[in-house]
Parts: structure tokens; sequence; C-alpha cells
């Protein structure tokens, strides 16, 4: 019998280690958390992106997901979802051939950060996504820019909020 142990941030092959496992995520997300964005796309348009957890365990948590304007005021439904924390662990597996992982201090509403900078292809000539994961808050990215129409113009998710 082998004593060797996978590493629980590499969850299948071909792709990088993700900066969290999923138990680090769970001890990090407790009932209750919520975690606010504001998103900017490109034509100038501002919104707030909402992000609560409850019902939490071993397993996983009950994610609600909203939109609000600027105002906090809710905008449309509530969406609600049971994740796992493997699953939202797997959100950061990224394909080792498409990806350059790096290293980058960012100055945000919710502090300076070291974070990991994760920027993915979908394709060679396609503008890569970028991911910015904060060693400090395990879970979701706290920086997040998407290409739009082409990789011209960009949407931007940033952290404003994180208990």
């Amino acid at each position: 019998m082998s004593d060797y142990e996978p590493d629980a941030h590499v969850i299948g092959e071909g792709l990088l280690a993700t900066p969290f496992t999923a138990d680090e995520i769970r001890e990090a997300t407790g009932a209750g958390k919520t975690i606010r964005l504001l998103v900017e796309e490109p034509r100038g348009t501002r919104y707030l992106r909402v992000n609560r957890f409850h019902e939490t365990d071993a397993d996983g948590a009950t994610l609600d997901r909203w939109r609000s304007g600027v105002d906090r005021v809710v905008e449309g439904e509530i969406s609600s979802t049971r994740v796992s924390w493997r699953d939202l662990q797997a959100h950061a597996a990224f394909p080792a051939e498409r990806t350059v992982l790096s290293s980058e201090t960012l100055s945000l509403p919710i502090g300076r950060l070291e974070c990991l900078r994760y920027d993915v292809r979908e394709g060679p000539e396609a503008a890569p996504a970028t991911f910015w994961f904060a060693m400090t808050h395990p879970g979701m990215p706290v920086r997040y820019e998407a290409p739009v129409d082409g990789g011209v113009e960009r949407t931007t998710i940033v952290a404003i909020e994180w208990p």
C-alpha cells in the first residue's frame, strides 16, 4: 500500500492546480457569508451582483444570487441553487495548455491583496479571460475580466465587499 496522496488542488488530468481546495473553501464560507461584486460592462452599464451562502454543511451550501443597482435595490428574481464545495473548487480548474499562471498584487475596495492570476484562452487567437484569486479569500475570484465581442472590450467584475 502506498503513502502517496494526490494533491487536493489538482482535480483532473491536464488541469492546473486550483488556488483553493474544496475543504479550504468550505472552511472560509459560513452561513450568511455575503459577497458583493461590482460589474462594469464595456458600454458603461454598472450593477452589483450579490452572492449569499446559507444552509452550509460538510458537502456544500445553498447559494442565493441576485443583481441590484448600485443603490442595492434587488432587480429581478433571486436565484437559489445548492452547490458543493468540490463544484466551487472546479470553477477554478483551468486547462494547463491554455492557461498562464502568475502572481500579482491588486489594490481593490476590499484591500491590497496578493493574488494568483490565471489568464485563460479559449483558443489560440482568442483574447484571454483573466481571474485573480486572493490567497486570503478562499473561494471565487476577487477580480475577473472577460473578453466581449472578440476581445476588444472587456467586462470587469470586482469584489467590493467580502467579509
